[in-house]
């Protein structure tokens, strides 16, 4: 199974960037691969057990990843299973985990999934590891950049 993790440093405390994080409502000021971010199965916030719905921009085909929250720690972690079966992906599990740290704070992002159709698993695996990997890495630079800006004019 595909994984793949990624760390970035993040210019405030893991409760600030957690909360903003997975807060839907403001979820597309950061965020660089998504079109739609939104709670979905009548949830209203998120929490453990609480379902979303994250669609990505055209390069991506729009596809769509409904998830449920394995795990909700504010401030430390959170953990999400693919329950939906959208195209090429037969499972996607995901979980970031914040650590503060004497100047802001670590935000480290580890992923796996499978490929579907299974024969052409050879083909996806590698090709969908390189661009998860190098979009997962754009969506943190983008939200410490957020983070820093929206810092700056809070000053």
């Amino acid at each position: 199974m595909p994984s793949a993790t990624v760390s970035h440093p993040m210019p405030c405390s893991s409760a600030v960037v957690f909360e903003l994080l997975h807060d839907y409502d403001r979820r597309l000021e950061w965020d660089t691969l998504l079109r739609e971010a939104r709670l979905t199965r009548g949830c209203t916030v998120a929490k453990k057990g609480a379902t979303s719905l994250c669609v990505g921009e055209p390069l991506f085909g729009w596809i769509g990843v409904e998830t449920r929250y394995l795990t909700f720690v504010p401030g430390s972690i959170a953990a999400v299973e693919m329950i939906n079966r959208p195209p090429f992906f037969e499972h996607f599990a995901a979980s970031i985990r914040h650590e503060d740290a004497a100047e802001g704070s670590l935000l480290t992002y580890k992923l796996n999934f499978t490929a579907r159709p299974r024969f052409l698993r050879w083909l996806l695996d590698p090709i969908m590891l390189v661009a998860l990997r190098y979009e997962t890495r754009k969506r943190l630079a983008a939200l410490a950049e957020f983070l820093g800006k929206e810092g700056q004019s809070a000053r």
